[in-house]
């Protein structure tokens, strides 16, 4: 029997297993070596493919598909350095628990250290990142097909957060015959025919359950709410409200953000007064980030310190005295219900309202990057999402802004990285099909240009605003000289995006003001189909000049 018969039939197992765990979704680069799985990818009628030709792109196009379906999701890569390409976005799922599926193929093993083309040790080549690995030998009749099936189902079944990287050796030839050795695959007989797994392990979901509760939430509680999805968002701020503890809601929260502008506002001496009487602080969800919250964090001393999240880990650098309850955030307010209780700290939020009211005074009248960070929920779509970059906007955004309850916010704050951004937003926008707003920075944008490709036929209306303040601007921040500053950090590249939409066929708009944005904005939601691209030119170093101005004020409120 001629290799590319076998190799078709063993890649027809790994893909039909994959489907069997709730895998819609598979992101295909193109390939030679990896033509097997392609092909069957290609012919299951269970999977929709997405290509793209950039595999670290198409990583981060696969980041933005789980994050959004909350499914698992495939990436078919060739050999070779299209492998090492996923790895931005293989850490990226891990940190912030994305299940996907790195298909990796590879040279068969008498082609390694032997001078071979595209041929390098791919074997564990992400090292601890994956939450689980399957190193596969090059396909043979000897080893069982109830093996190969097993073996895929149990790494799917211990997925419960991360990446799974299975590497795929292949031998040629990989085109030819295609059909034969049917007999092989029968050893698994009736599982043809159904659409369950060949090997369940059901999951046992239970709530770590606090049993004094009664006790604890009499106590004068404080709330953390980090990345959660927006009906947690809106579970948490309701029983927080409750409770009558003050919710500190990071941007990606979702809980509306009751006390607005948290990173203004904790600098405050009053606040930090207040807030060192907390004897319970509560934190749901992780990847916290504003600064201030970030140093407050780490310096408070409350009797204990939670932290909720379905991410396992212990998720609090600063280690406090406390417990990490892993479970569904849904499932632990359902147990521990609030008790009303009237709100202990009443000064806190009239701080936190006068702080907001400050920063519209401020930045009401101007066209800035700060400007636009506040006034940023009047942009979103009706019945929309949100995509955040990173670097200077997420935090200006985090600072400013007050979004709105229960609206859908994505972004990759696991790493924090730049890379893949427009990638992720794509695939976030795939897996919805709603109107989606994204704001990145000038680099970010250029980091990954070439996903600008993925979004030239979207579901839904879609805009991606990049603010271009010439350079990594976040980096204006540090007291660093300022030649060193500009030449080492924020790297100033002088480029416009108006060529870069037109060569992927993407609209185009440069508004000079707020009211021109505005009016681009609610005219393309109403009135337009695929995707726009509006440009921000701002003054380079204005938001964190901005940022640092608006804190010294709120300091002395």
């Amino acid at each position: 029997m001629s290799n590319s018969v076998f190799n078709m039939r063993w890649a027809e197992i790994i893909i039909e297993a994959l489907t069997r765990h709730g895998m819609k979704h598979i992101c295909i680069a193109p390939g030679s070596r990896s033509t097997p799985l392609t092909l069957t990818a290609a012919k299951n009628n269970k999977l929709h493919c997405h290509t793209h030709f950039d595999e670290r792109g198409l990583g981060h196009l696969a980041l933005g598909l789980a994050k959004a379906s909350l499914a698992p999701v495939g990436v078919i890569v060739t050999s070779g350095t299209a492998v090492a390409n996923l790895y931005p976005s293989l850490i990226e799922a891990g940190l912030t628990g994305e299940k996907i599926v790195f298909l990796t193929a590879d040279r068969p093993p008498e082609l390694i250290d032997c001078g071979a083309n595209q041929a390098i040790r791919q074997t564990h080549i992400f090292a601890s990142h994956p939450t689980q690995s399957l190193m596969l030998p090059r396909p043979t009749e000897d080893i069982s097909a109830k093996w190969l099936v097993s073996a895929i189902d149990n790494g799917m079944n211990l997925l419960h957060q991360g990446a799974f990287h299975i590497n795929c050796p292949f031998a040629e030839p990989l085109y030819g015959e295609t059909d034969g050795a049917y007999e092989w695959q029968q050893q698994l007989g009736d599982w043809w025919h159904s659409n369950l797994p060949w090997l369940s392990e059901p999951l046992t979901n239970t709530v770590a359950h606090i049993s004094d509760w009664y006790f604890w939430r009499q106590k004068k509680g404080v709330v953390i709410a980090g990345r959660m999805n927006e009906q947690d968002g809106q579970r948490v701020a309701d029983w927080a409200k409750m409770l009558g503890w003050p919710l500190i809601g990071d941007v990606l929260s979702q809980t509306g953000q009751p006390y607005p502008c948290a990173d203004l506002w904790l600098a405050h001496p009053q606040a930090q007064d207040w807030l060192k009487q907390a004897e319970l602080v509560v934190q749901f969800g992780s990847s916290l980030t504003g600064k201030r919250l970030l140093q407050w964090q780490a310096q408070c001393h409350p009797q204990e310190y939670w932290v909720i999240d379905t991410i396992q880990g212990r998720l609090d650098p600063a280690n406090h005295y406390g417990r990490k309850l892993t479970c569904s955030i849904k499932g632990w307010l359902d147990e521990h219900p609030a008790q009303p209780r009237g709100t202990w700290c009443d000064g806190l939020l009239a701080l936190a309202e006068r702080t907001q009211q400050h920063v519209t005074e401020q930045l009401q009248h101007q066209f800035s990057e700060a400007a636009v960070a506040h006034q940023l929920p009047q942009l979103l779509a009706p019945k929309g999402q949100l995509f955040v970059g990173n670097s200077l906007i997420v935090r200006l955004i985090d600072a400013f802004a007050q979004l709105p309850a229960e609206y859908p916010v994505y972004s990759n704050r696991g790493a924090s990285g730049i890379d893949g951004l427009i990638a992720t937003m794509a695939g976030v926008q795939r897996a919805t099909a709603k109107p989606t707003l994204g704001i990145v920075g000038d680099l970010s944008a250029l980091y990954d240009l070439n996903s600008l490709a993925l979004l030239r036929e979207p579901s839904a209306p879609t805009i991606l605003i990049v603010v271009n303040n010439n350079g990594g601007q976040i980096f204006s921040m540090l007291p660093t000289p300022e030649k060193t500053r500009q030449d080492y950090y924020c790297m100033p590249q002088n480029v416009h995006f108006q060529h870069a939409a037109l060569m992927f066929g993407l609209q185009y708009e440069a508004p000079k003001d707020w009211l021109s944005l505005l009016n681009v904005v609610e005219q393309f939601w109403h009135n337009q189909q695929g995707t726009l691209l509006i440009e921000l030119v701002v003054d380079s170093d204005e938001g964190a000049r901005t940022f640092k101005q608006l804190l010294d004020e709120v300091g002395n409120l």
